[in-house]
Formats: structure tokens, C-alpha cells, sequence
């Protein structure tokens, strides 16, 4: 595959006023963006959205001149979810939309996320189309005086967004007599998120919802669910519901403060859909870091799991593929292909809710589905070439697949933002796959002998 310059595995992204995370590259990308979806006479249009760091003034700004100068009519919706950029994207009949956000990480960084007329994430094909653009020379791409384009204000973009999330809970259901904690990261959904639980009857205790552009994700959020879990037991709340910094990942604390990870989810929402004859495709997609926990038990449903590489794009692609509805990582991207392109953790609250009042077990039980397999993760820092590419470290990952058989599973990776490996070990004996996990980090750290 063809080496991207400014792509990575979810869009652009990197630390603000570096690169590629400059005004200069987001100028860059809108005029190629730009560029590439000016198919057709009609009148061309983007959708913007940002998160709440301090620079995306800078970087919606760039982004917007670049948009313009091709031609594109801008619609600016200021602090949303990343899937509502998707939802509106589509509801707008827009050519496509941008996400500006770094997700999880901290505020320094920033991103960009593209999203298609039909509401996905572009495919490698479009975001290599697009780098090759970003090169060119800009005079090539730009319009005539006359049809340089517009930008305004969707001011009624977090109306729409709120009533369409709502649409996608059950008419027969409220959530009256429910204590919840909402935990927004102080990040796009400090808005929205409040609401929508607000508007379906819950009590709402909302949490990390004044940003000031520097404390996005700081010690809040899914990342972070010590604060919430405090909360919710302070409160005597049924659960809380914890967001990232641009909505897109979810993860749930129970009324007793223990963390639910996104495979719990997944199994519940699953088991929900299949036993209401609800779910597609006979089973589900996760990637290769979901539990094994979690596959036995979708495997003891006669269903299947379905596993793809890392990052929600390579889910929503398999799900695609296979007819899913379901699928998700264990981090807490949850896909709902019934109701949206990409991973949206405010509908997959609902979902969850909807499984819970159903159940009518308290939280702490209707979310343990299944008992997770003892897993390792470990990131291990490397300098040069990759690791990956010697015999040495390949062969020791053979063995340890060797020596785990069928009652366990080792996935050794390469970040896609950072020059590290990410060691993951599923076994039934902690103490064993510690060790594992810790030879073949001493390996990767342990320069290889030159050849005599």
C-alpha cells in the first residue's frame, strides 16, 4: 500500500502547530478535499464540526478558507459529537463533512476526520486521492472570483442532532425514575449529552461539562472514570455514562462504581438485539483486541465474532461487508449500523438503557455477561526500524501462540501514531502471560546483532 504523508489510522492527527496539525496543512486539506468531491452542478457543501480545544479556532478557520476557496459553501456547527457530523453530513445532502478533534487525547493535540455524502469514513483509496491533491500546486484547484464559496452558522444543528438520537429509543420506553451521571469530558457533547437523557425523563447529574479549551479529557471522560465512578456512588445513581472529547466512545459505570468496558457492551446490547430477532448478519464485528470472554460467549449463541484490525473504520468496513449491525472495540466504539455510520456513544447509551430497563437487574449484574479472559496490554517503545520486521521477535511471537493454543491469544502491533508496539496477551494464568508479555518486550528493546 501506497506510504500516506499526512493520514493515519483515524484521519489526521497530531500535536497543534505541528505537523501535520498546522493551519497551513488544514488550509491545504480543504482545498483538496474541496477539489475531490467537486463532482456534479450542484451547488458544493461541507459540514464542520470541531470539539472544544483551543485550537480549533485556529484550525476551523484554515479549514474553512481552504473549503472556500474551491468553490465549497461551508456550514459551521461549532462544538458537536463526531457522529453528529456524519448524521448531519447525510441529512444536509452534503458532499461531506470534517470532524475537527484529537478524540481522547489531550488538548494539545488535534485531528481531522472525513466523512462521505453517505455518512462513513472515506476510504483509503479517497484519503490517498486526497494527500496526492494536497501537494499539487494550489492555483490548480482554485475557483473563479465568482464562485468563491459562502460560510454560516447551522444554529439549529444540536436541535437536529438531539431529536435524531432520541428517535432511536424505543417510543415505549422513558427513562422516569432513573439517576444518572453523564460525564462529557468536558469535551463536543457538553451540550447535547445532558439533554437527550433530560428529554427522556432521567434525573441528570452532569459532570465535566465546562470546557475552557485546555481541559478536554483532563482526568474526566471514558479515559478517566474514576471521577464518575466516585460520583455515581456519592449520588446512589443507577449508572453513569462516561463520554470522550468528541462522543464517539463510550464507557459505562455501574451503581456500584465498577467500570464496564466496551466488549460487556457489546454482549449486551447483542444478546438484546438477537433475542428480540433484531440482530444481522448471525453475530457481530470486533476487533483483534476484544476479549476472548466475549467471543466464547457469542460463540455459545451459535453466533459469530467476526474480527478486524484495530480502529472503528475497519469494523463499520466488516460490518458492511457481512451484514452486521453490531460491532464495536473494546475501548468503548460502539457501532449501531441500524441507526448510524460510525460510532455514536450517545446512542449506544440509549441502547444499553433500553437493554437495562428490559432486564430489570441492577446494573452491576445485567452488564457482567461474561467472565473476561485475563489480559495483557503493554506498550513498548522502539527506535529505527520496526520490530516487527525482524525474525527474532516474529518467531518468539510463534512460540508464545504456540505455547497459549486455544485457550488464549497474543496480537503484537504497531501503533499507528507512535514509534511503540502494543503487546496483547489473553491466558487463563496472569502470572504467565506477564512473563510472556515481558520477554518479548525485552526483545523488541534489545538491539539485533549485525550479521558476521
Amino acid at each position: 500500500m501506497t506510504k500516506r504523508k499526512y493520514f493515519g489510522t483515524d484521519g489526521i492527527r497530531g500535536t497543534a502547530n505541528g505537523f501535520p496539525m498546522t493551519a497551513h496543512i488544514a488550509q491545504c486539506l480543504g482545498m483538496a478535499a474541496g477539489h475531490y468531491f467537486n463532482r456534479g452542478s450542484h451547488r458544493h457543501r461541507v459540514v464542520i464540526a470541531k470539539d472544544t480545544r483551543l485550537s480549533g479556532y485556529m484550525i476551523e478557520n484554515a479549514l474553512t478558507s481552504g473549503f472556500l476557496s474551491v468553490g465549497v459553501d461551508v456550514l459551521l456547527v461549532g462544538p458537536m459529537p463526531t457522529p453528529a457530523v456524519a448524521f448531519l453530513a447525510k441529512a444536509m445532502r452534503a458532499d461531506l463533512g470534517v470532524m475537527i478533534s484529537a478524540s481522547h487525547n489531550p488538548y494539545q493535540d488535534n485531528g481531522l476526520k472525513l466523512f462521505g455524502p453517505d455518512g462513513y469514513k472515506l476510504s483509503d483509496e479517497a484519503e490517498l486521492a486526497i494527500e496526492s491533491f494536497m501537494d499539487n500546486d494550489p492555483a490548480s484547484m482554485l475557483s473563479a472570483p465568482e464562485k468563491i464559496g459562502r460560510a454560516k452558522r447551522l444554529d439549529d444543528a444540536p436541535g437536529r442532532y438531539i431529536e435524531f438520537v432520541k428517535s432511536t429509543f424505543a417510543k415505549n420506553l422513558r427513562l422516569d425514575g432513573l439517576k444518572i451521571v453523564i460525564d462529557c469530558a468536558n469535551g463536543a457533547g457538553y451540550q447535547v449529552g445532558p439533554v437527550i437523557l433530560y428529554e427522556l425523563g432521567a434525573e441528570v447529574i452532569p459532570m465535566a461539562v465546562n470546557p475552557n479549551g485546555t481541559n478536554i479529557n483532563k482526568e474526566c471522560g471514558s479515559n478517566h472514570p474514576q471521577a464518575l465512578a466516585a460520583q455515581v456512588v456519592m449520588e446512589g445513581a443507577h449508572l453513569g455514562i462516561a463520554l470522550d472529547g468528541d462522543a464517539d466512545r463510550l464507557i459505562i459505570v455501574d451503581e456500584k462504581g465498577a467500570v464496564v468496558d466496551g466488549d460487556q457492551l457489546m454482549a449486551l446490547i447483542a444478546a438484546h438485539a438477537h433475542k428480540h430477532g433484531q440482530l444481522k448478519g448471525g453475530g457481530i464485528a470486533a476487533t483483534l483486541m476484544s476479549n476472548l470472554g466475549l467471543q466464547t460467549f457469542i460463540e455459545q449463541k451459535k453466533l459469530k465474532l467476526h474480527r478486524t484490525k484495530v480502529g472503528d473504520r475497519y469494523v463499520m468496513e466488516a460490518m458492511r461487508e457481512h451484514g452486521f449491525n453490531i460491532g464495536g472495540e473494546q475501548s468503548g466504539h460502539l457501532i449501531l449500523g441500524d441507526y448510524s455510520t460510525t460510532g455514536d456513544a450517545l446512542i449506544a447509551a440509549l441502547q444499553v438503557l433500553a437493554a437495562l430497563l428490559e432486564d430489570g437487574r441492577p446494573a452491576s449484574e445485567a452488564t457482567r455477561l461474561f467472565t473476561p479472559v485475563p489480559q495483557l496490554l503493554k506498550n513498548v517503545k522502539f527506535t529505527g526500524p520496526s520490530p516487527m520486521d525482524r525474525a527474532d521477535v516474529q518467531s518468539a511471537i510463534a512460540a508464545v501462540e504456540k505455547k497459549l493454543g486455544t485457550s488464549g491469544r497474543i496480537v503484537v502491533r504497531p501503533s499507528g501514531t507512535e514509534p511503540l508496539l502494543r503487546i496483547m496477551i489473553e491466558g487463563d494464568d496472569h502470572a504467565a502471560i506477564t512473563a510472556m508479555a515481558d520477554d518479548i518486550a525485552a526483545l523488541i528493546t534489545t538491539p539485533q546483532k549485525a550479521s558476521a
